[in-house]
């Protein structure tokens, strides 16, 4: 296993024992869901209450080291106004950057839809690789650079038929990024 995937399977497992709902997305999510690329970090979107979050500093420090960056007051912060942040694991400089779930309904589905995949012994949740190519279509219709455009190319060529396009074309037409997939599926 490598350092990326012994992170990803040390993060996951520590949201999973506290009870935090969780997802993987971005780049690793494209590992699985496309053609591998590189990436230095690993993107989670989580469901993070104030409850959570003293105990999820604690483990992250036991699982990755005292020397670990991570601030509880910057996580306090964001988590009250539904942000992100981000741990960087000591020596590999590793990033984990994690992303409050807002209460958009895009949002919500992307919990109820996602995928487990199997690391080593333990199962992983992902985005599924139709809101994985909804985040991208939005990433890119932002100002994204163009490897959002390339990551959804990979994920409809290696997913192909799986995909539901019915789906797709519903949350692109509501995030007007359909002319934006009609022209990648053409």
């Amino acid at each position: 296993m490598t350092e990326f995937e012994k992170l990803l399977v040390t993060t996951t497992g520590i949201l999973k024992k506290l009870e935090i709902d969780y997802i993987v997305t971005g780049g690793a999510a494209v590992v699985y869901w496309g053609r591998p690329r590189f990436t230095a970090d690993i993107d989670i979107v989580v469901e993070l209450k104030n409850v959570h979050i003293g105990p999820l500093v604690r483990e992250l420090r036991k699982a990755l080291g005292r020397a670990a960056y991570i601030d509880e007051d910057m996580i306090r912060s964001e988590q009250s106004r539904g942000g992100e942040f981000n741990v960087i694991q000591p020596g590999s400089g590793l990033k984990i950057d994690f992303f409050i779930v807002g209460k958009d309904p895009f949002e919500k589905a992307r919990f109820s839809r996602a995928k487990t995949k199997k690391i080593g012994r333990q199962t992983v949740r992902f985005i599924s690789p139709e809101d994985l190519i909804l985040i991208k279509l939005l990433w890119h219709k932002e100002g994204g650079p163009a490897k959002q455009l390339e990551d959804i190319r990979s994920i409809i060529v290696i997913q192909g038929g799986k995909l539901d396009k019915t789906y797709l074309k519903k949350w692109a037409e509501r995030q007007s990024t359909i002319d934006i997939l009609n022209q990648i599926l053409d």
